[in-house]
């Protein structure tokens, strides 16, 4: 991967001290609780007073309806993946959490070797919490939010509509994977300290898995026969509450009667479930932020933030949120992801392209005015190409475009203040 050359380290270095800052919560909680708020409000009037300076508000006007698009595409892939958490985490009821013991994991033997031969100080920082998923989020804002001071192309709504886009398809294929088979946490005490599930597992699971689940005669019949044999027909009975046309839901998310009424507010408490869940979402977030920071911004401060991310993988495996396989898989498919998705933004060839497509349009007048040997009208013409994907700087911005910039930023800064509150657990 090429790593792009970038104007100044000023964008790094403003990420790496809101790090750095929050790090504080651990070292210092009375300087992170004076320093945090002092260092957002800063941000936020700095960005504030670029507004009247930045001249491409009409880009980021043209890119306003795929950056909709998706978010409403991303938040209709978080509610898949959590119905699936759900589904996955209950399926097969508490006991089956209960009794069964985690994977084999070979990079958590490596992690603990490696506890044993290096230096304390290196395992201390390994073992560090120095960054989470709210970091790799705000990192995304702040650099999206860069495009104020031309550190980022243009528009930031595309390079926003690009990163939502990718992580909802990001997050449907997990769903789909995790769905696909159902292994056990690496924290096997998680679901009866986390959830209030039933014990027996759902009726399809009593049918077509338990009977041919450990007993390996069931299993060579069934692989035979291809056919569930076993006569089942005394289901144990699941709690069925009034849904009323979400009713569909209680198949898979089975509620049991201490968890509410409404369908939603179960969903809410899905959480990360309590499965292993291939691949690792914080890890694909955070892939994505590294990926875009690379190809938007450069600099060593990529090469800082991708330390960070492989520092998160570690951690992930060692603190047993993960198995080492969610890890390695979350970072090959966010960084294919992310590189088969640059016809929504792309830090590349749209200027060079705009400007071919303009030299075309004016291709026959270019051409006479060549053969009349009129170099007045040549260089209007060409002057014209040049400042063609200019925003006029003579001429303001209209009052719609004042509303559309004023609606931006206030919706960009609430979707800031919602992020840090909702992922600040982690």
């Amino acid at each position: 991967m090429r790593w792009p050359a970038v104007k100044s380290g000023g964008l790094g270095v403003v990420a790496m001290t809101y790090v750095a800052v929050d790090y504080l919560r651990i070292l210092s909680p009375t300087w992170h609780e004076r320093l945090q708020p002092v260092l957002w409000s800063l941000l936020a009037l700095v960005a504030v007073t670029r507004i009247p300076f930045y001249r491409h508000w009409s880009a980021e006007f043209r890119a306003a309806i795929s950056f909709l698009a998706s978010m409403i595409f991303m938040l209709s892939a978080l509610l898949f993946e959590a119905c699936t958490v759900r589904f996955v985490t209950v399926v097969l009821g508490l006991n089956w959490h209960n009794g069964r013991p985690p994977l084999p994991d070979t990079g958590q033997w490596l992690l603990l070797a490696l506890n044993e031969k290096l230096p304390e100080a290196v395992v201390e920082i390994l073992r560090a919490h120095i960054i989470g998923l709210h970091h790799y989020l705000m990192l995304f804002i702040m650099l999206a939010f860069s495009v104020l001071f031309e550190s980022v192309k243009a528009p930031g709504l595309g390079l926003g509509a690009r990163y939502m886009f990718t992580m909802a398809v990001g997050r449907l294929l997990r769903a789909i994977t995790f769905a696909s088979t159902i292994l056990p946490s690496a924290r096997p005490w998680c679901a009866s300290s986390r959830y209030s599930i039933p014990g027996h597992p759902h009726r399809w699971a009593q049918k077509y898995y338990v009977p041919y689940a450990s007993d390996a005669n069931a299993i060579r019949q069934v692989i035979e026969w291809d056919i569930a044999y076993v006569d089942t027909v005394n289901y144990t009975a699941d709690y069925r509450p009034d849904w009323g046309s979400m009713s569909f839901l209680i198949d898979f998310l089975r509620p049991n009667t201490s968890e509410g009424s409404s369908w939603y507010s179960l969903l809410k408490k899905a959480g990360g479930g309590c499965n292993d869940l291939v691949y690792s979402g914080h890890m694909f977030v955070a892939v994505l932020t590294a990926m875009a920071w690379m190809e938007a911004y450069g600099g060593f401060s990529s090469v800082l933030i991708w330390l960070l991310v492989m520092h998160s993988a570690q951690r992930e495996v060692r603190e047993r949120h993960h198995y080492s396989v969610d890890c390695v898989v979350a970072i090959y498919v966010g960084i294919l992801l992310w590189k088969m998705t640059g016809f929504i933004w792309s830090a590349k060839g749209g200027t060079g392209d705009s400007r071919l497509t303009k030299l075309g349009k004016i291709q026959g007048r270019l051409l006479q005015a060549a053969k009349d040997s009129d170099m007045d009208e040549v260089r209007e013409l060409l002057k014209d190409v040049e400042l063609g994907n200019q925003e006029s700087p003579k001429q303001g911005p209209s009052k719609v475009m004042w509303l559309f910039a004023s609606g931006t930023i206030f919706f960009s800064l609430t979707i800031v203040i919602l992020a840090f509150t909702w992922t600040s657990d982690g």
